[in-house]
């Protein structure tokens, strides 16, 4: 009988550690804009992370018009960026381009070995992210 119990208590801990998984996996989005094109863009709320004086985050960007590119069709983009507010520049950590609409195929991937840091660009994804993380006081 004990043999029981404590197969059924490691099945529940396995059940309840795998549901939890999923649910820590889901992504709450917040949209902070537009780029050209009307691509909309959100923040993935659960990705924010305060170390130091700098802000990492991830953005979604969903093409309004599949992009063309090599090898297929590129549906949209994540990119993780760390904000420096006080000086108000970014830099690109990651960039990944999906080729479906679920976010579920990456189809190009760039992992920056070492970030600069940069006022950014006007109306780009990294913009919108220092607008967002670093709102006027």
């Amino acid at each position: 009988m004990p043999t029981l119990i404590l197969r059924a208590l490691v099945s529940a801990s396995t059940l309840l550690s795998v549901v939890a998984a999923g649910s820590a996996s889901a992504q709450s989005l917040k949209p902070v804009g537009s780029l050209a094109g009307g691509n909309p863009v959100a923040l993935e709320t659960k990705s924010v992370k305060r170390v130091g004086g700098e802000v990492i985050a991830t953005l979604r960007t969903t093409f309004a018009k599949p992009a063309k590119a090599p090898g297929g069709e590129w549906f949209g983009s994540r990119t993780v960026v760390a904000v420096r507010c006080a000086t108000g520049t970014v830099a690109v950590k990651e960039n990944r381009y999906y080729g479906d609409a679920k976010f579920t195929k990456v189809a190009s991937e760039k992992i920056v070995k070492i970030p600069g840091y940069a006022p950014p660009v006007p109306g780009s994804v990294p913009a919108l992210a220092l607008k967002e993380l670093c709102p006027v006081k």
